[in-house]
């Protein structure tokens, strides 16, 4: 059993990779320390993938979404929200399970040796409503409501917390950049400082961004029930031997609740099922 969960992990994780190589395949960002900023950073990859990582080659949607949520006379905003639905709408929380970068970054993190690895954070489904509340205050509310003269938001989220940005594109960036060396200051350090607590964490903690942080996960798990395509699980087949339970990383009974909004379609429970009641 565990063979073969791992080898569909393994499998998962190669589609990941790929993905990631895909969407940051910007090869001379890397060796000129540049951002792309032809055509294609006009369109929003579905998962958590920074703007100014040296090799992305299309824009994140959380922080499109911060660049224009200020002006609704801007026609991207209405195709970023449009993106997110659809997205949203067709699969749920597909994309955190199979696209997302720093979604892979974490789960490998996590594969590290530990002691005591931490299943059941204090205070979980209190914690897994924060990332609601990130998601209003910094990627809506704040940059609607504080704008420049030209009515344009700063990327709030992107510039305070996003760990993942940081590790794309702050840390790359910087290295490739004497300029920008000279000028770091109090922020850096702070993004840097989140940066290593989410990794420390990752190690202990099954995908903790994305459990208690991330407004994109936020934003399609409001979609999973509801999603064209999601879990079905047949209840006259259906053992209740919990296999399933045991299988989720993300702590949800598949079998009672197969499109809860934490499940991340990432098919542990599918796999483990002995009766293929999931489908």
């Amino acid at each position: 059993m565990d063979k073969g969960k791992n080898a569909n992990e393994w499998k998962r994780h190669k589609v990941q990779a790929l993905w990631a190589l895909l969407t940051n395949g910007y090869l001379a960002g890397f060796a000129q320390g540049k951002i792309y900023r032809g055509k294609l950073k006009n369109l929003c990859v579905p998962g958590l993938n920074c703007y100014s990582c040296p090799g992305a080659v299309g824009a994140c949607p959380i922080g499109a979404m911060q660049a224009v949520i200020g002006n609704w006379n801007f026609k991207f905003a209405f195709y970023v929200a449009g993106f997110l639905v659809f997205v949203g709408a067709l699969a749920g929380r597909f994309a955190c399970g199979w696209l997302c970068p720093f979604g892979l970054v974490q789960e490998l993190l996590h594969k590290i040796p530990f002691p005591r690895k931490i299943k059941a954070v204090p205070g979980d489904k209190l914690l897994r409503k924060l990332k609601y509340a990130v998601l209003l205050v910094f990627v809506i509310l704040l940059p609607m409501v504080l704008v420049d003269v030209l009515g344009q938001g700063a990327p709030y989220f992107c510039k305070l917390i996003c760990p993942a940005g940081t590790l794309e594109g702050g840390i790359p960036l910087v290295l490739m950049n004497k300029p920008m060396q000279s000028a770091l200051g109090w922020l850096y350090a702070w993004k840097n400082v989140l940066l290593a607590v989410t990794i420390f964490l990752s190690v202990l903690v099954y995908r903790p961004f994305c459990k208690y942080i991330c407004p994109l996960g936020a934003v399609y798990s409001v979609f999973n029930p509801i999603a064209v395509f999601r879990y079905r699980v047949d209840k006259d087949v259906c053992i209740n031997c919990k296999a399933c339970a045991e299988a989720c990383h993300m702590q949800v009974y598949p079998a009672e609740h197969p499109n809860h909004p934490e499940c991340i379609r990432c098919g542990a429970c599918k796999k483990a099922c002995p009766v293929d009641a999931i489908q």
